[in-house]
């Protein structure tokens, strides 16, 4: 788990409002214990530039669109 940064459960993360959000530190969000994902909140210019980068970079090694993803969940709903 992360060192550098403050931990955040995703039941903590999912109760916030979008003006929380705006004033939440970055942080890792987990479940369980289990790693989920890190949320940055980027302050300044610069850091919201570099974490576009760096998820672009994320999403070129693997993962799915959110209508990937829902349309997954809907196929094993009909099963």
């Amino acid at each position: 788990m992360a060192t550098l940064i403050p931990e955040i459960t995703i039941s903590d993360f999912k109760k916030l409002k979008a003006h929380q959000l705006k004033r939440l530190l970055s942080c890792e969000v987990t479940s369980d214990g289990e790693y989920l994902f890190t949320f940055i909140n980027p302050q300044v210019d610069y850091i919201r530039i570099q974490a576009e980068y760096k998820a672009q970079l994320s999403n070129s090694v693997g993962g799915e669109s959110l209508e990937e993803v829902l349309k997954q969940e809907v196929n094993h709903t009909q099963l």
